[in-house]
């Protein structure tokens, strides 16, 4: 078998390809149509076909002898906390589960948030809402009252289900009091609040709404999985959203449920039965398809780390991980990469661990520069495949197939379309772009199994973000170009690109040669407003550890590395020393936040900030090196 010819299959004959992607699961009905468009534009797939998602990464299993396998690993380093899970024992609590959630009253249709931590539990809730037919909604851990509110308020849960608490690194964040005002900001009431005490000493403030999780399963009967539509929708998952409304991205079972199980064969080139590690979080889509759906699909043991790949307790930790549980396959994003390369840049750590088992380690997430990919390729001396897609699609879109054929790893790009996935580079004026031409990164319609089906409650919505721009393509919102071999590029967010003096100008691009220079742990370039020339670029940078090189200096070298690789025409001339970036709880960076700050005197702070005194630290740079609106009072 070879990329070209199984891409090709994919793409000529998609329905055919697809349907015996689909024999591969275990269906209640298997379908008799494969495709039709719904009225929103959405492809819908397996439309008349009937499985249920927790049959299929559970009782499946179970019924074909493989009960005692670990199904979960889950390693706690923030609690010193480690447990192995089987197949048996996740069917019993999954469906004793169930059983609670039903005598609650929830029902086949009905919608539940999730506001967990990484812990089983939050995996337990998941594949118990799929075994009812119940929507669920999981809400990264720890988001403020308000985003929650707002969350409650668009898909009306009749039950939240959350924790005590969630921790991170050494802080513990009491939930109960953010669910309980998030309750009382919102129009909507879920009629229960089912809590899971982790017994960690936090106090659980009572309301009349509450339901003890660990009581609620002991007096349940396990229930048996409730057969649904392929195109019902399993979860919905929000985008995240500064202000008003947020985007609710609906996922379908049956379309969803093919694409996972073909994606860990043939992209991550996992068989079933192999160590799967995702180092994300259940709350962004990576958790959703790669912590818990995709491996237990496949019958692989899953990794639930509940930790950071620093200070926990150390730069080592994913190491130990790897070699502890005797991970093949890994997958995280560049951002933790570069967090482990600033404490440990000669990987002094990573030889303390055998890492053998590890086959191929995958990134994604955000670009990733090459630096960083180099430097994982050169400590790891395994594949590092970089590989590109969103939560609106919900596996990838490029990626370096290893499970068909392994090709050439070129650093920077994000490899070669997905089975499935016909990407095109258009331009503005709608034709295609030339070799090496940046553009539009679209996909020619009808998408593959697994994408969105709908944004909830909202399929103008739909329509518009994604099907409008470009007719008879979904619009990814991402510039790229492709080389002469059909590698793919993705050179970031359409708003990246900065018209300065009427060039238009990638900071991508000089964010990549900015993080090539040696001393620098990572980094974001940006446009900002010039009286000038309409904008510029600024440069942030956050050294490595132990780097002995002076602000000034650093500036003066990467001033030169983009005149160099660029041009004079790039315009860059400012690169501020700072100690950290602002991310979101995912690890990515808010340039746009980075912007703002800059240029505006009132701006949204992202709800998914990681910490928001970064703010503050930020803008007392800009006022030091006056920068943007911020010069002003500069003394």
């Amino acid at each position: 078998m070879n990329y070209k010819d199984f891409y090709s299959e994919s793409i000529q004959n998609a329905e055919g390809f697809w349907k015996e992607q689909a024999k591969e699961l275990a269906w209640n009905r298997f379908p008799t149509e494969i495709l039709n468009t719904a009225l929103n534009g959405a492809n819908q797939w397996f439309p008349d076909g009937e499985l249920n998602m927790s049959y299929l990464c559970i009782d499946r299993h179970i019924e074909a002898g493989y009960g005692d396998q670990v199904a979960i690993y889950y390693d706690s380093p923030v609690t010193d906390t480690k447990a192995q899970i089987t197949y048996l024992q996740l069917g019993v609590e999954v469906s004793k589960l169930a059983g609670g959630l039903r005598k609650l009253g929830l029902q086949k249709g009905d919608t539940a948030i999730i506001y967990m931590p990484m812990i089983p539990q939050a995996v337990y809730a998941m594949l118990a809402c799929a075994r009812l037919g119940v929507i669920h909604s999981v809400v990264f851990g720890g988001f403020a009252p308000h985003e929650l509110a707002i969350r409650i308020d668009d898909c009306k849960p009749k039950a939240i289900i959350t924790a005590s608490n969630g921790i991170e690194v050494q802080k513990i964040i009491p939930y109960k009091p953010f669910v309980d005002e998030a309750i009382t900001l919102a129009s909507h009431k879920p009629e229960r609040v089912v809590i899971f005490d982790r017994k960690l000493g936090v106090h659980i403030p009572q309301r009349d709404y509450d339901v003890d999780y660990d009581t609620l399963v002991r007096g349940s009967e396990s229930v048996s999985p409730m057969q649904v539509l392929s195109t019902h929708p399993l979860y919905i998952l929000y985008t995240s959203g500064t202000t008003g409304t947020p985007k609710g991205i609906v996922r379908d079972t049956g379309g969803y449920a093919t694409a996972l199980k073909a994606s860990m064969k043939y992209v991550y080139g996992v068989e079933e039965g192999d160590v799967y590690w995702a180092a994300s979080d259940v709350g962004w889509v990576v958790g959703h398809s790669y912590i818990v759906y995709a491996p237990l699909l496949n019958r692989n043991t899953t990794v639930l780390f509940e930790g950071k790949p620093i200070k926990t307790p150390d730069a080592s930790t994913f190491w130990r991980v790897i070699s502890e549980y005797g991970v093949k396959v890994m997958f995280t994003a560049p951002t933790a990469i570069r967090a482990i390369k600033k404490e440990d840049p000669n990987g002094l750590l990573l030889k303390k661990y055998d890492l053998s088992c590890l086959e191929y380690q995958f990134l994604a997430g955000e670009r990733c520069d090459v630096a960083t990919l180099e430097w994982t390729q050169e400590k790891l001396g395994v594949p590092v495949i970089d590989h590109w897609w969103q939560t609106e699609s919900g596996w990838p879109m490029l990626a370096n197939m290893v499970g068909v054929e392994l090709q050439t790893v070129k650093p920077g790009s994000a490899g070669f379309p997905v089975f499935g996935y016909d990407i095109q580079i258009i331009g503005e004026d709608g034709n295609p772009c030339g070799v090496n031409e940046e553009g539009y990164v679209l996909a020619k319609l009808p998408l593959p199994p697994g994408c969105l089906l709908d944004v909830w409650n909202n399929p103008q919505r739909f329509f518009s973000g994604y099907l409008e721009k470009f007719s008879g393509y979904y619009f990814s919102g991402d510039g790229g170009y492709k080389d002469e071999e059909g590698y793919v590029y993705i050179t970031g967010r359409v708003d990246d690109i900065i018209n300065v003096a009427g060039h238009r100008l990638s900071t991508a691009e000089m964010e990549e040669i900015v993080a090539s220079h040696s001393a620098i742990a990572e980094c974001a370039v940006f446009g900002i407003h010039c009286d000038l020339k309409g904008q510029k670029p600024l440069g942030l940078a956050v050294l490595k550890s132990g780097t002995d090189i002076s602000p000034e200096d650093l500036q003066k070298e990467v001033i030169r590395d983009v005149r160099r690789e660029i041009g004079a025409v790039a315009s860059f001339k400012q690169l501020l020393v700072v100690n950290r970036l602002p991310k979101t709880r995912s690890g990515k960076i808010l340039r746009k936040l980075l912007r703002n700050i800059a240029d505006k005197s009132e701006y949204p702070i992202p709800s998914t900030i990681d910490d928001v005194a970064i703010v503050d630290e930020i803008r007392q740079a800009y006022i030091s090196n006056n920068i943007g609106i911020l010069k002003q009072q500069a003394i």
